[in-house]
């Protein structure tokens, strides 16, 4: 653990550190998406950063309310995972003058953050399970189905014709 860190020697000081990290994730994705709305040209696609976008504000709220109900106060630990992922989807999104070939790059970094909070809330449902705290998983099982719901609307986006669009920005 960092310097100031609480060590973690329990499943529930884990849990917590995951909560804190995916709380911190979360954060980091309200300050991402509206970026990725301005740089999405389809609609379908902006409308679903939109969506997401009103979505991760409600993941929020669940997390603070997942926080107060295991009795500890909603914090924040760095996440250099997701800081990546982000980095990375703004360095490629720069890369990339065609919007059609746009579209798609921001299509698979929202999918790597989705698979990123897939990994993160099914352990922490598992985790709240374990614990004996069903009220907490079954809070945090709500997030997760929203993002599979997400990461299957963005597959559905690529397959349905932004992929082949972005192929078809390919020089003759």
């Amino acid at each position: 653990m960092g310097l100031f860190s609480k060590d973690i020697t329990t499943l529930n000081d884990l849990f917590v550190h995951q909560l804190q990290d995916i709380y911190y994730a979360e954060h980091q994705i309200i300050k991402a998406l509206p970026k990725m709305i301005d740089k999405a040209t389809d609609p379908q696609l902006k409308a679903g950063f939109e969506q997401h976008l009103r979505e991760t504000e409600g993941q929020i709220r669940r997390l603070e309310q997942v926080f107060e109900m295991h009795g500890e106060t909603p914090k924040a630990v760095t996440c250099p995972a997701i800081d990546g992922i982000i980095k990375e989807a703004n360095e490629v999104a720069g890369e990339v003058a065609d919007k059609r070939v746009l579209d798609a790059a921001l299509i698979a970094a929202a999918q790597a953050v989705e698979h990123y909070e897939i990994a993160r809330y099914g352990t922490l449902v598992s985790w709240a399970r374990q614990l004996g705290r069903s009220d907490c998983a079954a809070i945090l099982d709500e997030t997760l189905a929203e993002e599979k719901a997400t990461d299957e609307k963005l597959t559905g986006m690529a397959e349905g014709g932004a992929n082949a669009a972005a192929e078809a920005a390919r020089p003759a």
